[in-house]
């Protein structure tokens, strides 16, 4: 069976959802340790720095607890869990201001995205620093696409729009980008 994103086996994940559901503290307990890195990696993606990564995981792990109840299974949980890291990472974004410090350039990039060449990778946090001013559902779409390697179909459904809007909202991205860099 197939996996996504080290999400443990669709069987077994549904299964700890319902429990969870259910009242089941172990199976909350099991479910968030699974998908914590899930929900950090996605928070540092469009945050770009540990310690708002660290502090929206936080918060989405509240936010679990108490939503848990609301996921019907319309979706794939990891699809429903992004809605919910998204939705705390504007919550965050929202609350600082908007004169936020830039932070080092290195801290940016993801480990995978380092090339090894310093300047490589110094570009490569200048462009996701960029892309995390863009509007936000321009952000969200490349953030998904290109930061997650979702498809846009896929993307679609955690943004809770159709496809063709996603490759719209790219298109307009790309526009910005080409504008800005």
């Amino acid at each position: 069976m197939l996996t996504f994103n080290n999400e443990p086996q669709f069987a077994e994940a549904d299964q700890l959802v319902a429990r969870a559901r259910a009242g089941d503290a172990d199976a909350f307990e099991q479910l968030l340790r699974q998908h914590y890195r899930f929900i950090f990696r996605v928070a540092l993606r469009w945050l770009g720095n540990d310690s708002d990564a660290e502090d929206v995981t936080q918060a989405v792990a509240m936010r679990l607890a108490r939503a848990i109840q609301g996921f019907d299974g319309r979706s794939a949980f990891t699809s429903w869990l992004y809605r919910i890291t998204l939705n705390a990472v504007r919550d965050l974004q929202r609350s600082q201001s908007r004169s936020r410090r830039l932070h080092d350039a290195v801290a940016l990039v993801s480990e995978d995205s380092h090339s090894g060449d310093q300047e490589d990778a110094l570009r490569i946090a200048d462009i996701w620093r960029v892309v995390r001013s863009l509007p936000d559902q321009q952000r969200d779409a490349v953030m998904l696409v290109h930061g997650e390697e979702l498809s846009q179909a896929e993307a679609a459904r955690i943004m809770g729009c159709k496809e063709p809007t996603v490759a719209w909202h790219i298109h307009k991205a790309r526009k910005a980008l080409r504008q800005i860099l």
